[in-house]
């Protein structure tokens, strides 16, 4: 079991919210990318998510686009990433991580190193989940079966153009969470209807027995909670990629901290605000 899991069975257990943020690997700076998680996690994130840069993001918008370009300018690869997962969890043993990112990273480092050798790297490392955005579920029963003997989760994203049919595979193979992408098209885009993400839920949830993560289209602590009110999960990227790529070396930790703590008190507001259980009444 990764640490996933036990995570959000602590949420559920008081009534909270699960926070997510993403931050590319390496942007704005390498040597501050396990500052940024460490931050972040010390803020309340209860998962984070690091990207793994890539030359061809086909979901990601023009910001996380341009992190990733920055990133791979600067070097950063794969082998690189787990490095930073590795630093993190010199200090941090709890908060699960789940890399993002696209088949063909990991598939080249397979054919560097060796056939398995990603799922085996990314466990020493600490990796708790794996979402492979170009990876459909017709195409991943081996890395499914290889992530869960490793005690890691494979996690899938959904979005409003998701059949049934598609709901249902995904149900079958998905572990950890499931990424709900609120918007038809890239990350960072369009404008986010939570009338139509409330609405999604439950028939998403017909499907999918696992929690239920929400992202793109939520820039602030507004926008977090009013998806939080109806998803396990809040998942918030761009905006923070953004607030990042302006911030000197000195302050780009303390500003990812401050944005994650505005956003955490926003979604543990909710829980505060939900009337008590009668007496004789389970809640």
């Amino acid at each position: 079991m990764s640490r996933i899991q036990p995570a959000f069975k602590a949420l559920a257990a008081s009534g909270r919210k699960a926070l997510i943020p993403f931050v590319t690997a390496g942007d704005p700076y390498p040597d501050a990318t396990v500052d940024i998680m460490l931050a972040m996690a010390r803020a309340g994130a209860d998962i984070i998510e690091l990207g793994v840069p890539f030359s061809d993001p086909m979901a990601d918008g023009p910001v996380i686009q341009k992190a990733g370009e920055r990133a791979l300018r600067q070097g950063v690869d794969l082998t690189q990433v787990l490095e930073m997962v590795r630093g993190f969890r010199v200090h941090d043993p709890l908060t699960p991580v789940v890399l993002m990112g696209y088949a063909n990273p990991l598939e080249r480092y397979d054919i560097k190193r060796g056939q398995g050798a990603f799922v085996r790297d990314a466990q020493t490392a600490g990796v708790d989940g794996v979402l492979v955005v170009d990876y459909p579920p017709e195409e991943v029963e081996d890395l499914s079966a290889a992530l869960k003997a490793a005690d890691m989760d494979l996690i899938f994203l959904l979005a409003p153009t998701s059949t049934e049919e598609r709901m249902a595979s995904v149900g079958q193979l998905a572990s950890g969470y499931v990424y709900y992408v609120s918007l038809k098209g890239v990350t960072g885009a369009g404008h986010l209807d939570t009338d139509a993400v409330a609405h999604a839920i439950p028939r998403i949830r017909r499907h999918v027995s696992i929690p239920v993560g929400v992202g793109f289209g939520i820039r602030d602590a507004a926008t977090a909670q009013a998806v939080g009110r109806h998803a396990d999960a809040v998942v918030i990227g761009s905006r923070l990629v953004q607030l990042l790529e302006v911030q000197p070396r000195d302050k780009v930790a303390d500003s990812a901290g401050a944005f994650i703590a505005e956003v955490r008190a926003a979604l543990d507001a909710l829980s505060v605000s939900r009337p008590a259980p009668q007496a004789g009444v389970v809640a």
